[in-house]
């Protein structure tokens, strides 16, 4: 633990509560203790209170719907699986035997959870302060190319406009395929022309996988 107190820059008092941070559901159930999920909870509303002040007051120029674009950006399961690579959580979480044979300590969603756990722990242990640290030192820079592309269009809208340069089509999207277990879920979706397949994509998110179809046909038809 005191490898990762190093890397996040921060000592805990109480190191029990660092533990529960890093205590997933498979193994509290297997020992009769407590998960982090409460603390998950807590450390999602911390960090967009702690992203939404600094984008706030760092960027000064953005509209407030930018703002909130920006914010989706990043506080967002990606930006925290990124965190939780760069600090090496993988080799601090306490899992079940099935869900670490699984291969549940290099999964992004419980990655990305832990990291949100955490926050809260540092937060309940020391303060705003140290947390705002964390928080912003490791997301200022996604935070940075965020607001450079904040008011580009995604691939869903671009692939409309691009199809109805020549008229009305009618565009839909599909999820054809649904696969692992409920708290990390794959999608994989289908955009049609009318009534043509045009391209499919695969995401951690209904939204992500639509976006990714859109992507993978907007490329087909450049």
């Amino acid at each position: 633990m005191k490898v990762l107190e190093e890397s996040i820059g921060y000592t805990f008092k109480d190191k029990e509560l660092l533990k529960k941070a890093l205590t997933h559901t498979s193994y509290a159930n297997e020992n009769n203790i407590e998960s982090n999920e409460k603390l998950e909870f807590l450390g999602d509303s911390i960090l967009e209170f702690i992203s939404s002040k600094y984008i706030y007051g760092k960027y000064t120029k953005l509209k407030e719907g930018e703002m909130t674009k920006v914010r989706a950006a990043v506080v967002c399961e990606k930006s925290l699986h990124k965190i939780a690579l760069m600090h090496n959580f993988s080799d601090f979480l306490y899992l079940g035997k099935s869900e670490r044979v699984s291969g549940g300590s290099t999964r992004p969603t419980i990655l990305a959870d832990s990291v949100e756990a955490v926050i809260a722990a540092m937060y309940l242990d020391g303060g705003l302060e140290p947390v705002e640290k964390f928080i912003i030192e490791n997301l200022k820079d996604d935070i940075e190319i965020a607001t450079k592309h904040v008011g580009d269009k995604d691939y869903k809208t671009v692939l409309q406009e691009k199809l109805q340069e020549n008229g009305e089509v009618k565009i839909e999207y599909e999820i054809i395929k649904e696969t692992g277990p409920d708290h990390d879920k794959t999608f994989v979706a289908e955009v049609k022309c009318n009534g043509e397949i045009l391209d499919m994509g695969e995401g951690k998110s209904k939204k992500e996988a639509q976006m990714e179809a859109a992507k993978k046909a907007l490329e087909k038809l450049k």
